[in-house]
């Protein structure tokens, strides 16, 4: 079937598909609709037959982003359930696979959190974060409650620590132009994160 008359579920997940691939090597902020259309092979026409504007494109973006990451790693810690540690390497494990496969959506991420101003796009970004976080607190609070983590454990901080691990592998590796580095740092950061939190560790 021509790319112009893609059904419309289609369409919007070719769309979502060629914007993250297109922010994997542009700068998110700077790609238009003629970019994505360009880069799905459509005009600009047959986008906005099923996106009425950039900010809905990018709304759905933000969706999938949402939706695949979080089932991801919700699937991967239900695999490591019987401990909380094993659940957290599962969770940032995960993530940080999820990144490799697909490097332009920390920088789409990145961009609609920087972004001034209340969007769609960007409350859906914040909303992610959220629920992000809500999952990765309760980890380290089921594991800091059973003695497995230090009983001391500060969860917040260990939370953002956790977050922003995962974060700076991904901005050395967008820095150094390999994404692959991300997979192969990982389990060395994870391995002297878990020290760090467990119990009777420095």
């Amino acid at each position: 079937m021509p790319r112009e008359h893609l059904p419309a579920e289609e369409r919007r997940a070719a769309t979502v598909d060629a914007v993250i691939a297109l922010a994997a090597d542009h700068d998110p902020g700077e790609i238009t609709t003629t970019a994505i259309a360009r880069q799905m092979g459509v005009t600009q026409g047959a986008l906005f037959k099923h996106f009425p504007t950039k900010e809905a494109i990018l709304e759905a973006v933000m969706s999938w982003v949402a939706e695949r990451l979080l089932s991801r790693m919700d699937a991967a810690t239900k695999v490591a359930a019987p401990t909380a540690s094993g659940a957290l390497e599962a969770m940032f494990t995960a993530h940080t696979g999820f990144v490799t496969e697909h490097p332009g959506v920390p920088r789409m991420m990145f961009g609609e959190l920087q972004r001034a101003g209340s969007t769609a796009p960007k409350r859906m970004a914040a909303t992610l974060m959220h629920q992000y976080d809500e999952r990765l607190r309760l980890l380290l609070e089921r594991g800091r409650d059973s003695g497995e983590f230090d009983p001391q454990l500060d969860v917040a901080a260990a939370a953002t620590l956790f977050i922003g691990s995962i974060q700076g592998l991904v901005m050395q590796a967008l820095i150094a132009g390999d994404v692959q580095r991300i997979r192969r740092d990982a389990p060395r950061a994870f391995a002297i994160y878990r020290r760090g939190i467990t119990r009777g560790q420095a």
